[in-house]
């Protein structure tokens, strides 16, 4: 079982309901199609080494520390958006460092199962 998280760039919603259609809207935009994947653009790309400044990438991840669930982590990232998957066993520790740099990057965070923007 995983937890997801969507982070991306761009006007922060009005409110969760916003978010969730700019999620959907970018999520079959750059995830859900069958042109080629979108290179993520800087500022996601600096989120993405962030992350993994803290915890390493899984295909790097020799001691089991990572709580990503997919490696290179940087191919769940296209254009303005990175959609990605984490263990759940490390999900709340995670997924709250991942808000805390998304906050700070001035990017946006939602959390797809509950539909909420993170703070």
């Amino acid at each position: 079982m995983s937890y997801d998280l969507a982070v991306w760039e761009g006007d922060r919603p009005a409110d969760d309901a916003a978010a969730a259609l700019c999620f959907t809207d970018l999520y079959d935009r750059y995830i859900a199609t069958e042109k080629p994947a979108v290179p993520p653009v800087e500022r996601i790309a600096a989120f993405v080494s962030t992350l993994l400044e803290l915890w390493p990438d899984l295909t790097e991840d020799e001691d089991d520390t990572s709580p990503w669930s997919t490696g290179p982590l940087i191919r769940e990232a296209r254009g303005p958006l990175i959609y990605f998957p984490m263990r759940w066993s490390m999900a709340a520790e995670a997924s709250a460092y991942a808000a805390g740099v998304a906050s700070s990057m001035g990017l946006n965070c939602f959390d797809p199962q509950a539909r909420q923007l993170r703070p």
